[in-house]
């Protein structure tokens, strides 16, 4: 397995299909709904099918074999 990349965010937490354009993995919110909708997404490790998903402090998103994890920092 690869190792994990923290992704930082400064909310509660990013819609699945936001985290997917933000860290640039796919090429659009269209490109976005479509890979969560093939079942290519998992949230700590269990297929994530919809598409505003909130993703939180501590979980850890997996597309493609590369895993981010999710870390709250205070601004």
């Amino acid at each position: 397995m690869s190792q994990i990349n923290l992704v930082e965010i400064t909310t509660e937490y990013i819609e699945l299909n936001k985290f997917l354009k933000f860290e640039n993995l796919v090429e659009s919110g269209g490109h976005a709904k479509l890979v969560i909708a093939d079942g290519q997404v998992r949230v700590n490790g269990k297929v994530a099918m919809q598409t505003r998903k909130k993703v939180r402090d501590g979980d850890v998103v997996t597309l493609a074999g590369e895993q981010y994890k999710i870390v709250v920092v205070q601004e």
